[in-house]
């Protein structure tokens, strides 16, 4: 390390620790422990620009610990990214691009949204998965980066981080390497009062290469380790890097007190003097400094210019090259798929809505060669393996399908780490009931924004002799509430299909939610599904008597209930209500067309939690649906007992009107 190294260095510490003062909020000890380690990758290794940030062959970086959000914005600042030092001191500010932990499309250069433990390291594992995949499919020439993560004690004593390091080893991926600042300090103190295990024991069982170093303040000792690392093409790495939590600090280094808290201008006078720095000015940056970085970013400017020469020279070379690249990296629905006759004939028969979306996504892989995905151990169940596509193995990373084993969380972490790389189109796959161990996940696909599809089967009591630990009652309301997620519930093979083309149409994560019993094809689906809700049987009068609305396996007991409600004289309008948000995002007119406001008698039909339903049925309307847990028995029989019959449902239907 020579005396610039150590003098930016110190400055990343400094304007960490000023930033976070000024805002009299945020976590000083990471970014003043582990400046030193961040700063020997990012000069050293790390293989990115600000000259395209978006740069395909760039090296990924994820502060799985994201809470030391300061660090990952003064090296943004130093590297050149659109970073001012006004951004800087506005950290954790309203609307600044400096927001209290890490956050995707806000910041540039930030390649994912870190905060909750565990996530970070989750999503690096799908990064270096997608490198591995793309390596495989354009060759080492124009693919050939790595997936570098820093890590925290609170990060690996999540679960999720177990599940995802886990495959990370079976599936020996060399270009991954995590650095652990191991502080041994968490919020509520010395580790030593939870956290006791022999990590590197851990991962050495999980397959990875296990590198210590003894003081992550050693500039040398840290380049030397990740040498090491990347020499091994076999395992992923993980260097356990002994730092203080604040170090530098007089008064507060090495303890919990400076986890979470504002160093306070004293303390930091202080510090300052003990790196001998006279000049004690907030947010004070030697020019010698920025002079300095002015000529890395030089040597990162021109490494990115010796990939495009060697890019536009491989496009003119191989012509099949640029429609390849073209396919993965700029996404469009064929049209093909919207009008293959036989494949809507297909959809046309009773089955179960699982078997018609694995129909779907048969298809759609013979149009899409950068649609990967795969299943937590239940493709048997799900149908979402791709038949002509491939395994993704160690002796074959040219797969597109995945096999995430039974690890639900880390599947879902996964997957938004390959679809934040970019080249491919995600899905992920297993029964509903699981998706509650997906939610963080899946709520930061939502946050981000980022098109995963997640696609749960097995989603009512139709689950029968399984009973209530598997019949999921309450999870698509769950779902339902998280915004940006689009949940779509189809009610026969049509809508599946339907409901396919729309959550890939989608730029955010959508859920598809699958029926394991057989469904009869409804008459009346129209091209108006892809609206998300429409008219499905149109009453005969001027004005409906009643609406009833349904999703899924439950549509077909709301036309059949109107069909007998007709013979008494009941005119009823039913209204497919495959996804709620999807319905939402239409023109109020046609919501208007849909149900129309001076209809008040409304009926949901579902047999999930009623919850979320009273948005459309109102104070005055039913919703019919199963507020509590279920029962082991046949399906039908439990149909039949929570009254998802047409005779109980019509018996329902004719008490409500009589009100």
């Amino acid at each position: 390390m020579n005396t610039l190294d150590k003098k930016t260095i110190e400055t990343i510490r400094f304007l960490s620790v000023d930033a976070i003062n000024k805002a009299n909020s945020g976590h000083p000890g990471l970014p003043m422990g582990t400046a030193t380690m961040a700063f020997a990758l990012w000069k050293e290794f790390l293989k990115g620009t600000s000259k395209n940030s978006k740069w395909a062959d760039r090296d990924r970086f994820v502060l799985s610990a994201g809470h030391g959000s300061m660090l990952y914005y003064s090296l943004l600042h130093f590297f050149g990214y659109d970073l001012s030092m006004e951004d800087i001191k506005s950290f954790r500010q309203l609307g600044s691009k400096t927001p209290g932990h890490p956050e995707f499309g806000m910041t540039d250069g930030v390649e994912t949204t870190t905060g909750p433990l565990g996530q970070g390291i989750s999503n690096a594992v799908g990064m270096a998965m997608a490198e591995r995949r793309l390596e495989a499919e354009f060759g080492g020439e124009l693919i050939d980066h790595h997936t570098y993560v820093i890590v925290g004690d609170g990060d690996l004593m999540e679960g999720i981080s177990s599940e995802a390091s886990s495959l990370a080893g079976h599936l020996k991926l060399g270009k991954l390497i995590a650095m652990y600042d191991s502080n041994n300090i968490t919020i509520d103190g010395d580790t030593n009062i939870t956290f006791t295990e022999d990590v590197g024991k851990r991962y050495e069982a999980y397959g990875w290469q296990v590198l210590n170093v003894e003081d992550g303040n050693d500039y040398d000792e840290i380049v030397n380790a990740l040498k090491e690392a990347k020499a091994d093409s076999d395992r992923p790495s993980i260097i356990i890097a002994k730092t203080i939590i604040g170090y530098g600090s007089p008064n507060k280094a090495g303890t919990s007190s400076v986890h979470g808290s504002p160093l306070g201008k004293d303390e930091t006078i202080l510090m300052k003097k003990n790196f001998g720095w006279d000049n004690e000015s907030e947010f004070y940056v030697p020019q010698e400094v920025y002079d300095y970085m002015k000529t890395i970013i030089a040597e990162k400017e021109n490494e990115y210019d010796k990939w495009v020469e060697k890019f536009e020279s491989a496009k003119k070379s191989d012509s099949e090259l640029v429609s390849r690249w073209e396919s993965f990296y700029k996404f469009e629905l064929p049209t093909e798929i919207l009008e293959d006759e036989n494949l809507w004939n297909q959809m046309a028969d009773t089955d179960a809505t699982r078997n018609f979306g694995g129909k779907m996504i048969n298809k759609i892989s013979e149009f899409v060669p950068n649609l990967v995905g795969g299943s937590a151990d239940l493709n048997g169940s799900t149908k979402t393996y791709l038949k002509n596509a491939g395994d993704f193995t160690v002796e074959n990373p040219k797969g597109n399908n995945i096999f995430f084993g039974i690890r639900e969380h880390a599947m879902a972490g996964i997957l938004n780490g390959i679809s934040l790389h970019g080249g491919f189109r995600v899905f992920g796959s297993t029964f509903l009931s699981f998706a509650d161990y997906m939610k963080p996940s899946i709520r930061l696909s939502a946050l981000m924004n980022i098109p995963v599809v997640y696609v749960f089967t097995h989603d009512s009591i139709g689950v029968g002799e399984d009973g209530p630990t598997h019949q999921p009652i309450e999870q698509v309301a769950m779902l339902r509430s998280i915004p940006n997620l689009k949940v779509f519930r189809p009610a026969d093979g049509k809508e599946t299909a339907i409901a396919w083309v729309e959550a890939l149409k989608n730029d955010g994560p959508s859920a598809l939610i699958l029926t394991r019993q057989n469904l009869p094809s409804q008459e009346g689906v129209t091209k108006a599904a892809h609206y998300g809700a429409y008219i499905l049987v149109k009453e005969k009068k001027e004005k409906p008597d009643v609406i009833l609305m349904a999703s899924g396996s439950e549509v077909q007991l709301a036309v059949e209930a109107a069909k007998e409600l007709a013979n008494q004289d009941i005119d009823a309008r039913v209204v497919s209500m495959m996804s709620f948000r999807h319905f939402e995002e239409q023109p109020d007119e046609y919501k208007e067309q849909v149900l129309p406001s001076d209809v008040e008698n409304r009926i949901s039909i579902e047999a999930l939690t009623t919850m979320g339903w009273y948005k459309y049925v109102g104070l005055k309307g039913l919703a019919i649906g199963i507020d509590r847990f279920g029962e082991s028995g046949k399906d039908k029989d439990l149909f039949e007992h929570f009254g998802f019959t047409t005779k109980k449902i019509n018996e329902q239907v004719k008490k409500y009107m009589k009100k």
